[in-house]
């Protein structure tokens, strides 16, 4: 304790106040003198010492930033960086560095649990295929990314959820923080009269189009609609019906279809838990759909065929579109970007071309037949459009292999955490926590987003908090 009080106050006080007034008159100095690197200083002098007297904070308010960080596209600061949240990502990442290297400390819980095995050899592969890449110093980049999301939002906030207020915090810092992006979105598309032309990119900076936008919204609604029917104050009841409602509407108004969908699932894998339905039927239940949608493909693929019906301001004839495979340019360009994926991985198999090469490499992959109007071979509007065959061309058939394993061991491990828990709080968010991954695996079959960091920190963070769930468990069975 009273080496705790020490460190306290070094800035307590009159320190306090002088390192304050020095840091105030460094950065009106350098911003009146145009020295954008030099005003930079103080700002990352504060988020140091923040992450020296209490890195759980500073981690919960890199997850708030998160929705309304900004990537600066063009201008003179075009690192392909979502600022300041992925600098803080990555500053934290070097700050466990450090820490470890300082104290020689790891979080052995966490270390032994057989989700993070899964993370770990999954991380362990993309860094064995940067040797056989097409592109390796685009490849290391994305392994490091990928590092930099993971030991934040995935190990040391799975720490940092050891303390309650930390695990009753994280889904509304986000929400309310997507809140504020959504209010701004919705002021921009009023100005288009909310037509569907522009809702591709009226959400922007704060998200670079409108599927990464939709998946957030529809990652954290199931919290919302818990918060807003749990029990509380009145005042708290308005506030969160009112984040409801407009998480609400801009889920409608986003327009994306896939983020609609994963809705529906989400809502599947609710009524799972709520029945109690064990695995067993639910894998019986698996093959009687499969098996019945195998019987019947030729009929749903003449409904396919025969559908026209083309993505629109209507919200009916939007949904429709979303099984048009002969004339909707949306989905014509996703089944292009798909069987370019599939070729590149016939040609590379086992390794495939490396993390983060597909969009510089898919180009000559595609075929005259399946162009649209809006394909490119430029490599600069998004990658394989999936989470699981994008892997399969840039990592090879192990890339998507150790996507399956993780899906399945990230659910078994929250279904078992679920059914071992006391009713309350922490079981809720255990389940809303995999109800989000849900919307997002889902949506994952025509986007992908986990090289972002809006994707990222929701995926990792929710995977956090299964795995503290797991954990705390098993320290309490013993």
């Amino acid at each position: 304790m009273e080496g705790a009080q020490g460190k306290a106050s070094v800035l307590s006080g009159r320190n306090g106040l002088a390192a304050g007034l020095a840091l105030a008159a460094v950065t009106a100095g350098a911003v009146a003198m145009e020295w954008y690197a030099v005003a930079a200083v103080p700002f990352a002098a504060v988020f140091v010492l923040w992450a020296l007297y209490h890195v759980e904070s500073l981690l919960l308010a890199v997850v708030a930033i998160t929705p309304l960080s900004v990537t600066l596209k063009e201008s003179d600061f075009n690192i392909g960086l979502s600022l300041p949240g992925e600098v803080l990502l990555a500053g934290l990442t070097f700050f466990a560095l450090i820490r470890f290297l300082h104290q020689g400390r790891l979080p052995w819980p966490t270390l032994k649990q057989p989700l993070t095995w899964v993370i770990l050899a999954q991380l362990a592969w993309m860094a064995v295929t940067v040797l056989f890449s097409e592109m390796p110093l685009v490849s290391f980049k994305a392994v490091l990314s990928r590092v930099w999301f993971l030991v934040p939002m995935y190990f040391m906030l799975g720490t940092a959820f050891e303390r309650p207020w930390a695990r009753n915090l994280v889904f509304p810092l986000y929400a309310f923080s997507l809140a504020v992006a959504a209010l701004w979105t919705l002021y921009v598309h009023s100005q288009y009269a909310f037509s569907k032309e522009t809702s591709t990119w009226v959400m922007y900076p704060f998200y670079k189009e409108h599927t990464v936008y939709g998946m957030a919204l529809a990652f954290i609604y199931p919290w919302s609609i818990w918060a807003t029917w749990r029990p509380q104050s009145l005042v708290w009841r308005f506030i969160h019906v009112a984040l409801w409602a407009l998480l609400t509407v801009a889920l409608v108004f986003s327009y994306t279809r896939a983020a609609w969908l994963s809705l529906v699932a989400a809502g599947a894998v609710y009524l799972v838990f709520a029945w109690r339905i064990s695995a067993k039927q639910i894998f019986v239940l698996a093959i009687v759909g499969l098996g019945t949608l195998w019987a019947t493909q030729d009929q749903w693929m003449r409904i396919f065929t025969k559908n026209d019906t083309v993505s629109s301001d209507n919200f009916s004839e939007h949904i429709q579109s979303a099984s048009n495979i002969s004339t909707d340019a949306s989905n014509l360009e996703r089944l292009n970007r798909w069987a370019s994926a599939v070729r590149m991985w016939q040609e590379r198999p086992h390794v495939g071309w490396g993390l983060g090469t597909y969009q510089f490499q898919y180009a000559p992959f595609q075929h005259s037949s399946q162009l649209t109007i809006i394909s490119t071979n430029a490599g600069d509007l998004g990658n394989a459009h999936s989470e699981y065959i994008g892997p399969l061309a840039e990592l090879g058939w192990p890339g998507l292999l150790w996507v399956l394993v993780l899906i399945t061991v990230l659910y078994a491990t929250g279904a078992r955490a679920y059914h071992r828990m006391s009713p309350g709080r922490d079981r809720t968010l255990v389940l809303l926590a995999m109800l989000g991954l849900t919307t997002y695996w889902v949506h994952g079959i025509l986007n992908n987003f986990l090289d972002m960091d809006k994707g990222a920190v929701l995926v990792w963070m929710s995977v956090a908090m299964i795995a503290w769930a797991a954990r705390s468990h098993e320290t309490e069975q013993r």
